[in-house]
């Protein structure tokens, strides 16, 4: 499987309730060269899993109706969520060739460098609305191989 990791894009700045922070319309058009990326390069998900929180379900909507996939919420994947969750869910979805995953950081941070056996999650940097694709070697003790990590900027 590959495993692609997208950040949320650009949002509005913390006012009291993080949950609700929209995309601001840098976010939008982040969100929206993401998508035609994905579809460009012809590394559409099969399903695309995202946080909640309004910012990353706006994202990953976005990116979504880019690629004709239909993002799937899951409460795991909201800020703060555990690795073993994250995990699990994933290998439910084994059979995908290819799961995104849209959500937040540093929660993005620490899966990425816990699957690529990394001695600290500040080593790795997921900048808003950036494209990280792993590909998963192993389950039992899920495992991966960097693929390729992506600004937005660059798409």
């Amino acid at each position: 499987m590959t495993l692609q990791f997208l950040r949320h894009a650009d949002a509005e700045p913390f006012t009291g309730s993080d949950f609700s922070r929209n995309l601001t319309p840098k976010g939008n058009t982040q969100a929206a060269k993401v998508g035609k990326f994905l579809k460009s390069r012809h590394l559409i998900p099969d399903i695309i899993l995202t946080s909640p929180l309004v910012r990353a379900r706006q994202t990953a909507d976005i990116v979504g109706k880019a690629v004709g996939v239909e993002p799937v919420v899951l409460e795991c994947l909201a800020c703060g969520m555990d690795l073993d969750s994250l995990f699990k869910e994933l290998h439910a979805h084994a059979g995908c060739k290819t799961v995104l995953v849209a959500g937040h950081e540093p929660d993005f941070s620490r899966a990425i460098s816990r699957l690529l056996d990394m001695p600290d999650p500040i080593l790795v940097n997921v900048r808003k609305a950036s494209l990280t694709a792993l590909e998963i070697i192993a389950w039992t003790n899920p495992a991966g191989r960097l693929q390729y990590s992506i600004p937005a900027e660059l798409m």
